[in-house]
């Protein structure tokens, strides 16, 4: 099984200590960023998507544009464009781009956000049911030789079909993510890799089995995995370990500034990080969930804490137990990417392509 590194670009330079100086849209550090994922080894990108930041979309085909070989994964939410546009916008840049585009679903958890773009749907369960429909449309309109209807209760299309195809043959590749029993559902139906927040071995072995059997009831194959999850790397452990002290230092320090504070509620997916910080600030080898308690899980923000080796060390950990892909930023976002290419990404790869060989020795 092949591993994938998953980067992040933002639109500027932000994260939970550091403040925002620029403009909220910097194409010079996007530029930057993107670059620096690229020399470091990166497989692609992740461009997120929130209901008040730049669009990804566009933001997407900028990273393409200047770019050879990194991929992007555009992050989009169901709900606010029509699926056949999305599914035409998405082929489109896939054949520009020599089919290095992915779609990141993410129906949201946050009524009170969504609401910002328009949605009257309230219920999460209702939201994931839109989101299928959603997902059976765009893979219509990827794969259709001829004209198709779909009669649903969230889309109905007649004589739906694009003329522009993805480069990528049975439709472009697609990441879902949530916490939820809906999200579970529409994973083993539709997602290509189910995506993960920075949980502990338990929670992982218990939400990659809930997907398997979703995907079997579906008659599908069960879908990849990946993890998303913030290393903090030093030339030692007790250096590591100071450094996390630190980024929780300014972190605290910050909140009124960065706006990384609790949110009202936590989705189903933040409530299993906080799950994890209840067991302590450690968890496992090293995963270190303190940021996660603080800011109330609203984004990725669990952190594996150690030296390149260690961390290389955790990440073979979660790729036997079926992860393949992990998605991982820093938080000071440039210097960080730069460094996880000097040793963590390569020495990742290595232990990886031994414990295979391994495998391989063993089962002849």
């Amino acid at each position: 099984m092949s591993v994938e590194f998953i980067g992040f670009i933002a639109n500027s330079n932000a994260s939970e200590t550091i403040v925002r100086q620029g403009p909220v849209l910097d194409p010079h550090y996007i530029e930057t960023v993107a670059k620096a994922h690229e020399l470091a080894g990166f497989d692609r990108a992740l461009l997120a998507f929130h209901s008040t930041t730049p669009d990804a979309l566009q933001i997407a085909q900028h990273v393409l544009t200047i770019t050879k070989e990194l991929k992007v994964m555009i992050a989009q939410r169901p709900g606010f464009t029509a699926p056949t546009l999305l599914a035409r916008q998405l082929a489109t840049l896939d054949q520009l781009y020599d089919g290095r585009v992915s779609l990141h679903v993410i129906t949201g958890g946050n009524a009170i956000e969504l609401r910002q773009d328009g949605n009257t749907l309230d219920d999460k369960d209702e939201r994931y049911a839109r989101t299928s429909e959603f997902l059976d449309v765009v893979r219509l309109e990827w794969t259709s030789e001829k004209p198709f209807n779909y009669s649903g209760k969230y889309y109905t299309v007649e004589n739906g079909f694009s003329q522009v195809k993805p480069l990528q043959k049975g439709g472009i590749y697609t990441f879902v993510g949530g916490g939820s029993d809906a999200a579970i559902e529409v994973s083993g139906k539709h997602a290509d890799t189910f995506a993960l927040w920075g949980e502990s071995y338990a929670q992982v072995r218990d939400v990659t089995a809930r997907v398997r059997a979703a995907a079997a009831k579906h008659g599908r194959p069960s879908p990849r995995f990946s993890l998303s999850v913030r290393p903090i790397l030093a030339d030692t452990e007790e250096a590591a370990w100071k450094k996390a002290e630190g980024i929780l230092e300014r972190a605290t320090a910050l909140q009124d500034q960065t706006g990384y504070r609790r949110p009202n509620h936590a989705t189903e997916g933040a409530k299993r990080l906080l799950a994890a910080a209840d067991q302590g600030a450690r968890v496992d080898k090293r995963l270190w969930t303190e940021i996660a308690k603080l800011t109330g899980a609203n984004s990725n923000s669990t952190a594996l804490v150690g030296t390149p080796a260690q961390v290389a060390e955790v990440f073979a950990d979660y790729y036997d137990l079926g992860v393949s892909h992990f998605l991982i930023r820093g938080f000071d976002p440039l210097p960080d990417a730069i460094d996880y290419g000097r040793e963590l990404i390569p020495l990742t790869r290595k232990l990886i392509a031994e414990r295979d060989q391994q495998r391989g020795i063993a089962a002849e």
